[in-house]
């Protein structure tokens, strides 16, 4: 099995290293194709505005000057063009890619991106206890990643889906168990900006964090991590709200009627 492993942390990740370690788990050839520096929150996103650059590595190893959807783009259509890959891995991200996380993060459309060209895509994010730079663990990750993996391919998977994993921030002994959830949902009618003033005088915004929402009812990818259980959701890319259909063709055909 031919993997590729992306991210949208960086190539210098610690995450990489660590999703590195699983897929050798799976196979012995696998092939990394990164962000040359940092990509979080850049989304689904191109780069079209100015040339990517594509820099070898090492064998197998190439950095790019882009984002996590060119890096796919690039492995599938120039590194990798003679015999594509088989999987495609995403992460393993610092930080949880969480409810509506999942349409911000370059972790979850690197998985995307490799959906849109038909291979099987997992996208992988170890929430953290403790964010601090040097002190991130992702032994949860690292230790359960290689064998719910592998009792993901073993089963059929629908057109157009992908996977998002999020592995607790617990040491690997302590996870309670893996559960298939929902996508969640957060309420961002609270957003928390934290206003500052730098030196100069000038201010400048950090994002904060939306209060999450309880959902009774629904096991969704949210209270899988706050119970201390890796959240496994299955995503795909048809965006239609299709229980809204009938209703709108109605009032549209009045008044095309009209």
């Amino acid at each position: 099995m031919r993997i590729l492993v992306t991210n949208d942390d960086g190539i210098h990740a610690p995450g990489l290293i660590a999703l590195e370690q699983i897929a050798a788990e799976l196979s012995d050839d696998v092939w990394v194709v990164a962000p040359a520096e940092e990509q979080s929150g850049a989304g689904h996103s191109l780069t079209l505005s100015e040339p990517m650059r594509l820099r070898k590595l090492d064998d197998r190893r190439y950095a790019v000057k882009g984002t996590p959807t060119d890096c796919v783009m690039l492995a599938l259509g120039h590194v990798m063009k003679d015999h594509r890959p088989d999987l495609v891995l995403s992460g393993v991200n610092r930080g949880g890619n969480l409810a509506e996380d999942v349409t911000y993060s370059g972790t979850v459309s690197a998985a995307m991106e490799g959906c849109l060209a038909g291979i099987r895509s997992i996208a992988m994010s170890q929430v953290m206890s403790d964010y601090t730079a040097g002190q991130e663990r992702f032994e949860a990750a690292t230790v359960h990643g290689a064998g719910i993996v592998k009792r993901l391919l073993a089963v059929d998977w629908a057109p157009g889906m992908l996977v998002n994993i999020n592995f607790p921030g617990l040491p690997a002994a302590e996870v309670r168990g893996v559960e298939v959830t929902e996508q969640g949902f957060r309420d961002y009618g609270h957003i928390a900006l934290d206003a500052r003033v730098d030196p100069r005088g000038f201010p400048y915004f950090w994002f904060g964090f939306g209060r999450e929402v309880a959902e009774p009812g629904r096991e969704t990818d949210l209270k899988a991590i706050r119970h201390g259980l890796i959240s496994v959701t299955p995503l795909h890319l048809d965006l239609t709200h299709r229980e809204s259909l009938a209703g709108l063709r109605i009032a549209l055909d009045a008044l095309a009627a009209a």
